[in-house]
């Protein structure tokens, strides 16, 4: 997983300037917005050209194709300045759920692909996805039963995918196939580009604990044809494609989860500071602060690990030690993030058992981050590979 070539420095004022547009774009166009996402069960699609226009959907990205190009401690900043003033995982799992589908064309497919696919997303006029896990797959990738096969220019598709997000809105579905048909392990993977709107496809919308204004779909694919020229890179590379693609999911998850940490905390000391009892302010309560404290201590150790693996990353110095920190990383994320929302919840009471709240809702959507992207047991058993254990 290559950082961008980044033809000029991104300094630290550029990340300042990145990080006030982030707040300000979410405590103006999401924050205030969220409920009624959540009850409508997706986000406006005005969202996504709105975003676009200040950059977010392109950060990473080549110029020539309507991006900007950014290190990783940009495109990270971004997500955890995000998920702290927005509040919601489920609106960033749609606004940026091309960042899981475009990858592998960016890193895999041919310049006619992405010049065909790339330039109407970052501009906010298409949706990408990303469709690899199957019912009763789960992790394990290398087991996949969706096939693709060849019938002279074309493939033909059948199987069905789950937990997709985005995936009742997706204008492109970023495919794992299996073309070789006779394998029954990673070598017969392939992965596809399919237009959302080919015939013989069908979405049904899932309903979840979390995540709300997050479209997310069952996918059925019926006889699917599409032109062999939308498969990304050779036939049977797909599932190394797949693997390294999850690396810069899981540290884009990781900083979101330090974000959504640090806004339960906002939300906690805003309301301990307010909520009086028995004629004193929470916060002046030893307990309470004991507890906020508990919580800063999780943020700043995880905004310490994300730092560190981020430069990394940006330096390109990443080997097996840095796969196994990225996997590592992001149970630890995630972890902060369950403690913090815990506690935010205990802190605000009542209150904190009410929908509307930032704590409840990051509440209901712990345990996605924790499983989303490889569960914390596949992440351990990674990492211990990585390690050589």
């Amino acid at each position: 997983m290559k950082t961008p070539d980044i033809s000029t420095a991104f300094t630290a004022e550029d990340l300042q300037s990145l990080q006030t547009t982030v707040e300000r774009f979410a405590r103006q166009a999401i924050a205030p917005n969220v409920s009624a996402w959540e009850a409508a069960g997706e986000i406006d699609r005005s969202l996504y050209t709105q975003a676009a226009s200040l950059g977010l959907l392109g950060l990473g990205y080549p110029e020539h194709l309507g991006g900007t190009p950014a290190p990783w401690r940009a495109r990270n900043a971004m997500s955890q300045s995000m998920a702290r003033y927005g509040g919601s995982g489920g609106v960033m799992a749609s606004l940026f759920s091309h960042n899981i589908g475009l990858p592998p064309v960016m890193a895999h497919g041919s310049t006619e692909l992405q010049a065909e696919v790339v330039p109407p997303v970052l501009r906010g006029e298409s949706i990408a996805a990303l469709a690899i896990t199957e019912p009763g797959g789960g992790s394990d990738v290398a087991s996949l039963r969706t096939t693709a096969v060849a019938d002279g220019s074309d493939y033909v598709i059948n199987g069905e995918k789950i937990f997709i997000t985005s995936g009742l809105r997706a204008d492109w579905i970023t495919l794992a196939v299996r073309t070789d048909p006779a394998s029954k392990g990673a070598s017969g993977i392939s992965m596809v580009v399919v237009p959302g709107n080919t015939p013989g496809i069908s979405r049904t919308r899932l309903h979840k604990m979390g995540w709300h204004s997050s479209d997310t779909a069952h996918l059925h694919f019926d006889n699917v044809r599409v032109p062999q020229r939308w498969r990304i890179g050779d036939e049977g590379s797909g599932f190394k494609m797949i693997t390294g693609n999850f690396n810069g999911e899981r540290l884009a998850m990781s900083a979101m989860a330090l974000g959504f940490a640090q806004a339960c905390f906002d939300e906690a000391l805003s309301w301990s500071r307010q909520r009086q009892t028995f004629g004193a302010a929470l916060i002046d309560r030893q307990v309470i602060r004991h507890k906020m404290m508990d919580m800063q201590m999780r943020i700043s150790s995880t905004q310490a690990w994300v730092d560190a693996v981020t430069r990394q990353a940006d330096a390109n110095q990443c080997g097996a030690a840095w796969v196994a920190e990225v996997c590592l990383l992001k149970n630890h994320a995630t972890q902060t993030m369950q403690f913090c929302a815990d506690a935010a919840v205990q802190i605000l009471g009542g209150m904190g058992f009410m929908r509307g709240t930032v704590s409840e809702r990051i509440y209901r959507e712990v345990k996605v981050m924790m499983i989303g992207g490889g569960a914390e047991e596949i992440m351990k058993e990674l990492a211990a590979k990585q390690l050589g254990i």
